[in-house]
């Protein structure tokens, strides 16, 4: 039996704190990456999903990569947000998440390189939705140590679609400076 190698909740969690404070005034805010809070809620709402179904696998042959900058956010956000986080946090509790391969959004690859992207994909648009809406964001370091095992390799010019050019950051800088600069973020990146 495969166990899982690490737990989602604290990211997940992480993400629902700064959702429960985000309100509809800071839907035409910029985020760090350089979309609005509303575009990047719907994200939250299409990759919590999308990584749910990576982890019961119900979805491989199946799924197709998202269109960039489609999807409305429904009325019920402030509710759904958090439901799909708790569903997928479940889901990659289930030791068979864990095992082969399986597919998000057209992309197929080891379940556990899966599990690194919604890992990826919680902490870091955690800290994006943070930076827009002025919310303090702090990722457990055990996630942050798994993420810049995962990005330290990341090429210099970037990864496009995924993350931009590299941000240089000090290696005795907080963690979560060094993962985001890792992404292409600048950690020193404010709203104003």
């Amino acid at each position: 039996m495969t166990t899982p190698e690490f737990d989602l909740e604290a990211a997940a969690s992480a993400v629902e704190a700064v959702v429960a404070a985000v309100s509809e005034a800071d839907f035409d805010r910029r985020t760090p990456s350089e979309i609005t809070v509303r575009d990047m809620l719907v994200h939250v709402l299409g990759f919590t999903e999308g990584f749910r179904q990576g982890a019961t696998k119900e979805m491989i042959g199946r799924s197709q990569p998202p269109a960039p900058g489609t999807g409305s956010l429904p009325g019920d956000w402030r509710d759904r947000i958090p439901a799909q986080l708790k569903a997928l946090v479940a889901a990659w509790r289930e030791p068979a998440a864990w095992v082969g391969d399986t597919e998000v959004g057209g992309v197929l690859a080891p379940a556990p390189q899966m599990a690194i992207f919604a890992l990826d994909e919680l902490v870091i648009h955690g800290w994006d939705l943070a930076r827009a809406v002025g919310q303090p964001y702090t990722p457990a370091e055990s996630d942050l140590a798994v993420l810049l095992g995962f990005l330290r390799d990341t090429p210099r010019a970037g990864v496009p679609g995924l993350f931009g050019p590299v941000v240089d950051i000090p290696a005795e800088a907080p963690l979560v400076d060094r993962v985001v600069g890792l992404t292409g973020r600048d950690p020193a990146w404010t709203a104003d």
